[in-house]
């Protein structure tokens, strides 16, 4: 039986067909200049509120990474930085605020409505604050800043539970006078109900990546697959989109099919993709038969491999939870390190890659440390490499083939030395 493949699978084609739904659907609110866009960010986001008065999310970030994936983000990176945005800032930001006084449309040609609300929930980077900020001014809408506190024990305290409800409810009163409707419990339960499914669906996906071969890569294709995760989560859609996913890759791995013509090497990777070489960086590593088996930029919305799950029971604590406790950019370097360790053990990596995102703090800051830790604390054989997940400038194909290529001739020399 021949392995060989094309790069795209049914997974694949209908994540395109429903982020170009989600799309269609945010330019006919903006034709018709209907009151029904939140802005919110990816991190543990309450968009299961936002849902329950039928408005519809906007991800800035996912605008970001649409024109960089598309490499059609470096006119509204300069354009940001014409306006005295730093070339140190959140290349995120440049993006989106290069992109809005563009005037541009999305990658797909479409037009992002105008919020009627800009809901900064603010997990871990404080980025956010002003970027959100921002947003306010330029577009002239109302902003709730929704503060959550750090993670700073193991477990949140009934104080740091009760305060981010609160928020929750003032943000119901906000809601319903921009709606003029009414909250309705009942309605917000059913679609953290679906988001539980969801939750479960997306956590058999990354179990799924134990297999040998992969039948995915958890760094490239979980990418893929947060776009339906957090832009329909809480819907019938995406609980349908990950039942394929799961059936076509049940499908590989009983065929014996992988990612790669000969998979050689598991990896876990730290940090977000480099968006304008996506295919470039991906190419890279299959060259060797790596395969991502998980990754820590997947978890940025949600950390749902390790059990939470919300609950339709008391959906404002379970929002808030979630918020507080189940995603990556609200945890110390302690338990992030916790993280890729059992990612490592758990999912049988040979290696760990770290990538360092030059505009972004949060996750670049510490990984020189994480890096000699799990080199010599935990003896797991490290790269680390570094570009931009949004600026096509600070990539060198070349260079970064020579970092990888050395990484992986020694580690294949390892491997080799290791069976004699």
């Amino acid at each position: 039986m021949d392995k060989k493949k094309k790069y795209q699978g049914r997974m694949h084609g209908l994540q395109r067909e429903l982020m170009e739904r989600w799309y269609r659907k945010l330019h006919e609110i903006y034709e018709q200049d209907r009151k029904e866009a939140v802005y919110i960010m990816i991190s543990g986001n309450p968009v299961e509120l936002i849902r329950a008065f039928d408005m519809e999310p906007v991800y800035p970030e996912i605008n970001a990474l649409q024109l960089a994936i598309r490499k059609q983000a470096l006119p509204a990176l300069l354009k940001a930085e014409e306006m005295g945005y730093s070339t140190d800032n959140c290349n995120y930001v440049k993006a989106d605020v290069g992109m809005f006084f563009m005037n541009s449309p999305t990658s797909l040609g479409t037009r992002i409505p105008k919020p009627a609300l800009i809901l900064c929930n603010f997990v871990g980077c404080n980025t956010y604050i002003k970027w959100f900020e921002h947003l306010a001014e330029y577009t002239g809408s109302p902003l709730y800043m929704l503060d959550i506190p750090f993670m700073r024990h193991e477990e949140p305290t009934q104080d740091d539970i009760n305060y981010v409800v609160n928020q929750l409810k003032e943000i119901i009163e906000i809601l319903e006078n921009i709606t003029g409707r009414k909250f309705d419990i009942d309605k917000l339960r059913e679609i953290v109900r679906k988001a539980k499914i969801m939750e479960e669906l997306w956590a058999k996906v990354k179990d799924l990546a134990k297999a040998k071969p992969a039948p995915f890569d958890a760094y490239f294709d979980s990418t893929t697959m947060m776009g339906p995760l957090y832009v329909y989560r809480g819907t019938d859609d995406g609980i349908r989109f990950f039942e394929e996913a799961i059936k076509e890759f049940e499908e590989k791995i009983e065929k014996g099919i992988g990612t790669v013509p000969e998979e050689k090497f598991r990896v876990v990777v730290e940090g977000p993709p480099p968006y304008p070489y996506f295919r470039v960086m991906r190419d890279l590593l299959a060259k060797w038969g790596a395969v991502a088996v998980q990754s820590t930029y997947s978890t940025v919305g949600g950390i749902w491999e390790f059990g939470f799950r919300h609950d339709e029971n008391d959906p404002l604590k379970a929002i808030a939870l979630h918020m507080i406790t189940a995603n990556l950019p609200n945890r110390n370097y302690l338990q992030r390190y916790e993280q890729i360790r059992r990612y490592i053990k758990e999912w049988h990596a040979d290696a760990l890659i770290i990538h360092g995102v030059k505009s972004c703090r949060l996750f670049s800051c510490g990984q020189g440390d994480m890096r000699e830790f799990f080199i010599q604390e935990i003896g797991v054989p490290t790269l680390y490499i570094e570009s931009d997940l949004e600026d096509p400038r600070y990539f060198s194909p070349a260079q970064m083939q020579n970092r990888i290529d050395a990484f992986f001739e020694a580690l294949e020399h390892k491997k080799a030395i290791s069976k004699v």
